[in-house]
């Protein structure tokens, strides 16, 4: 049975369980002439709860330990291995090419089973449904997949016997206690108060593992690669074949670089947007307006990336670069910071102007009322009462754009330097990020797990920008009633 019928399958039986359950509840006052604690619908929501939510938490349990179990006992028919992480790649590729075969009635299980580890035979069958597989693998490997299909195969039944049986007995129990004095309500509400803590604490959980997964592996990469090396060199040279120069500084100046021209281009112009669309715009053109600059933020960044390199790049060489003798290259910092702080506007524009009306229109009122001009109350009234809003919109736009990656990719170019000439191409922290982790490169060497250390490092930037602006919230904050 597959994983959709099985869940399937756990849903009729709690709907079902839902309206037996509500029915048994009615016969029963009827028949016990006393009156229920609860209205029949929640008593059929228990039915439902217990038929459906144990069941399903046995489902994820089991998806979870069954993938491990199995590839350690297949480990085990895997003496000798070196690099028991690719070879059990292989082996999962093979048993779900044998998979694919038996379902598109290629093969039968009964051929399966008696094949030999003829590999020649397997790569074309393999070749069939689209799983390549290397030169290198050996026969072993071969009988290590059938073993992990047959054990996969069986662990699926397993899983389906004990699922359903884990639906029948919470059906059974639930169905069992329903009887007027029972608190049908408290146990349904009770459970609606769990899912939405478990609800609130996802974001938390989520949060935590990143950062964890990004700890352990850097962890790893300064047990190979020197700490200081890494936070105190200004050269970034990596190379797979060894000794390589990883040193963070040019990647973390080309961030900064390219986020401080998008800031600069995106702050003053997101601004002073906001601040026309709320206070000088009429209702018309502002209902025309803001949607427009909206658009900025749902354009792909892909997309943007394209105009930086056909339009933005080639007309800065071509006018500014060129005849200022700075550079030839369409590539740079000045291209890149320039279409990103375009993307950005709307980060600014928009926050700012929902924080400015925001702003209570008695304070509006009594600077007109003491004679001062639209100009002066904007300058003297409105934007410092704004100011914590607008400080948080213009740091959350600088996360946004420390973290882009294809305007830098495509609009910077991928040369790490540390140089102050604007036309120069360069190269931020999340290109350097991607560029480490593509391709077939060994996963346990400096080169790769340094993506790692970078991601933890710019996690860390960004928090602290994440902090500097609670701190200006907090701090300057006015409440209105």
């Amino acid at each position: 049975m597959t994983l959709g019928l099985l869940a399937a399958l756990v849903l009729v039986l709690a709907i079902g369980g839902f309206f037996l359950g509500r029915q048994r509840a009615l016969s029963t006052a009827k028949g016990d002439l006393r009156k229920l604690h609860s209205l029949p619908g929640y008593y059929g929501q228990t039915v439902a709860l217990f038929t459906a939510v144990p069941a399903f938490a046995f489902m994820v349990f089991w998806l979870f330990a069954q993938p491990a179990l199995i590839e350690t006992r297949v480990a085990k028919l895997l003496p000798g291995e070196e690099h028991l992480d690719l070879v059990m790649s292989d082996v999962r590729k093979i048993a779900e090419g044998l998979d694919l075969l038996v379902a598109r009635g290629m093969l039968s299980n009964a051929t399966v089973s008696d094949m030999r580890a003829d590999l020649s035979d397997v790569r074309s069958r393999m070749g069939d449904v689209g799983i390549a597989l290397g030169s290198n693998v050996k026969p072993a490997v071969f009988q290590a997949a059938k073993r992990y299909r047959a054990l996969n195969n069986m662990g699926h039944t397993g899983m389906t016997v004990a699922v359903l049986a884990a639906a029948l007995l919470g059906f059974g129990f639930a169905f069992m206690r329903i009887r007027p004095e029972f608190r049908a309500r408290n146990v349904s509400e009770s459970f609606v108060k769990v899912l939405l803590i478990a609800a609130s604490l996802v974001a938390i959980a989520t949060t935590v593992g990143i950062v964890l997964s990004l700890v352990f592996e850097t962890i790893n990469f300064f047990k190979i690669y020197p700490a200081a090396d890494f936070f105190l060199s200004l050269t970034w040279n990596p190379k797979f074949g060894g000794g390589s120069e990883l040193g963070i500084w040019p990647l973390i100046w080309g961030t900064l670089y390219v986020s401080l021209i998008a800031l600069a281009v995106a702050v003053p112009i997101g601004l002073f947007a906001a601040i026309y669309l709320a206070e000088y715009a009429s209702k018309k053109l502002r209902a025309i307006a803001k949607p427009l600059l909206e658009i900025l933020a749902g354009i792909p960044t892909i997309v943007y990336g394209l105009f930086a390199l056909i339009t933005v790049g080639p007309m800065l060489r071509d006018y500014f670069a060129e005849p200022m003798g700075l550079g030839t290259s369409s590539s740079s910092v000045m291209t890149a910071g320039l279409v990103m702080g375009i993307m950005i506007i709307p980060f600014v524009s928009s926050l700012s102007d929902d924080i400015i009306n925001a702003v209570p229109q008695s304070l509006r009122d009594g600077s007109y009322g003491l004679g001062a001009t639209q100009s002066e109350t904007v300058k003297q009234v409105i934007l410092p009462a704004a100011l914590p809003g607008i400080v948080g919109a213009i740091l959350l736009a600088a996360s946004r754009a420390i973290g882009e990656t294809m305007i830098v990719v495509l609009g910077a170019g991928a040369a790490a330097k540390l140089s102050l000439n604007p036309f120069e191409a360069m190269t931020t922290v999340t290109v350097k990020i991607v560029s480490q982790l593509t391709g077939d490169t060994e996963f346990a060497s400096p080169e790769t797990l340094v993506a790692f250390a970078l991601g933890l490092t710019l996690f860390g930037f960004t928090l602290i920008l994440n902090i500097v602006a609670l701190v200006i919230v907090r701090k300057y904050r006015e409440q209105y009633e």
